[in-house]
């Protein structure tokens, strides 16, 4: 025998021992391993916001909504008169008892172009101190989009003018519902 070892209990038989416990002993006193990190969790996702997107396609189909009831038609006339401008003027300028000055032709014009040489126009007519004048924009029957694209434009911008006294859609001899005839006076807005 080894005389560093000790010998074996005699009460219980050598092959009977707990083979747990001779694998402690046979490796020695042990330190526990720190418990693991945890998994990571995927990170949430953030919340969506309903409300705001919700909101948002309310306005912008409301926005729309507006657009198409203020929209011209190929075949509506254009009218307007200011506030200060008597009501029998407008009848007369609707059966073209005026005298067009100067006209500005918008046919083949792209809407940005259209709306740039419509401004000149107004400006450099209302600084000549032309009394009216005739813009052709087209009846609007081949626009892609099937809306008239440059009457809606002039309707937008002349309204819009401190010089635009009065206009309304042309008499059928002058281009009816293709061109406008427009009253001017001394109003600067360019």
């Amino acid at each position: 025998m080894n005389p560093g070892r000790k010998p074996p209990p005699q009460d219980t038989p050598l092959g009977e021992e707990d083979d747990a416990a001779l694998f402690r002993a046979a490796i020695g006193p042990v330190r526990e391993l720190p418990q693991a990190p945890a998994q990571p969790q995927p990170s949430r996702p953030r919340p969506l916001p309903r409300m705001r997107v919700r909101d948002e396609a309310d306005a912008r189909d409301e926005f729309r909504r507006a657009l198409d009831a203020d929209r011209l038609e190929a075949g509506d006339a254009l009218s307007y008169r200011h506030d200060t401008v008597p009501a029998r003027v407008l009848q007369r300028l609707r059966r073209g008892h005026f005298a067009a000055q100067d006209e500005l032709d918008l046919h083949h014009s792209n809407a940005v172009k259209a709306e740039a040489l419509l401004r000149d126009f107004l400006r450099e007519a209302t600084r000549s101190g032309l009394g009216c004048v005739s813009i052709v924009h087209g009846k609007g029957l081949h626009s892609d989009s099937g809306v008239p694209v440059l009457k809606n434009l002039v309707d937008r911008v002349l309204r819009q003018r401190a010089d635009v006294l009065a206009f309304h859609s042309a008499p059928p001899a002058q281009g009816g519902h293709g061109a406008v005839l427009v009253l001017l006076g001394a109003g600067g807005k360019s």
